[in-house]
């Protein structure tokens, strides 16, 4: 089995389907959570997943979205785009995105948006975060999303700690014997100083896990963004993936 990896969407169209032409093929999306709030395209980005088979998490902004999540925990902009996309979704994707689980396990991988102690909320961002959370799954691997980052890290059991593991987009991660927590990093915002869009692929034969990137073009969603009267701020930082 052929799994492609998405995170982080937040309704950036032009990226997913850049994506989904780049992928190899696959035989299921896993989508770990936040495929609205952000950008201009929250009910088409929804609707596109679900043409695939495909199972996907609950995140912070989905939530948000749907008045779940108090927008004041929210910064002003995104504040701003969570409201204008909870206006905008169709009855249809609304009902579809409260039905989301915010975890589940599957093929020996545990799946949250956030992080297994919190799966809609925290950020593993360093080493002592994602150590303290290999105590919260029992699988021999996790994948997350939300800080909108590519990054694995990789527990050291003999020595009570875990080590960064920084991604490679030319050679595959072998999946060994060592527990890991994984981040596909964001399609429709990353963060990580590379405004390509970042997914990856897992297969499951092969037992590898594989990075990638995908150009798209900014400017059309920029453009629809700001046809959308969306923050500023927002559209700009998509060219430098900050």
């Amino acid at each position: 089995m052929r799994y492609l990896i998405l995170s982080d969407v937040h309704a950036n169209l032009v990226a997913l389907e850049a994506v989904l032409a780049d992928a190899p093929e696959f035989d299921e999306i896993w989508c770990l959570g936040d495929l609205v709030g952000y950008g201009p395209d929250p009910n088409e980005c929804v609707e596109r997943v679900c043409d695939f088979p495909h199972l996907c998490l609950a995140g912070n902004h989905d939530w948000g979205a749907l008045g779940r999540l108090d927008l004041d925990t929210f910064n002003t902009d995104a504040r701003i785009a969570n409201m204008w996309a909870r206006s905008e979704l169709k009855p249809a994707v609304r009902e579809y995105l409260s039905g989301l689980p915010t975890h589940l396990e599957k093929d020996g991988f545990y799946l949250a948006h956030a992080s297994p102690r919190e799966p809609v909320w925290e950020y593993i961002l360093d080493t002592n975060v994602a150590y303290a959370n290999f105590a919260h799954f029992d699988a021999p691997f996790c994948l997350v999303g939300h800080t909108h980052i590519p990054v694995s890290f990789g527990l050291d059991e003999e020595r009570g700690r875990c080590d960064t593991i920084l991604p490679s987009f030319i050679d595959s991660l072998k999946l060994g014997e060592q527990r890991m927590i994984i981040n596909p990093g964001s399609v429709g915002q990353p963060r990580d100083g590379d405004p390509r869009a970042a997914y990856a692929m897992l297969d499951l034969d092969k037992k590898v896990f594989e990075f990638h990137r995908a150009a798209y073009s900014i400017a059309i969603t920029q453009e629809r963004m700001r046809a959308r009267g969306l923050p500023h701020r927002l559209i700009e930082r998509l060219e430098v993936g900050r």
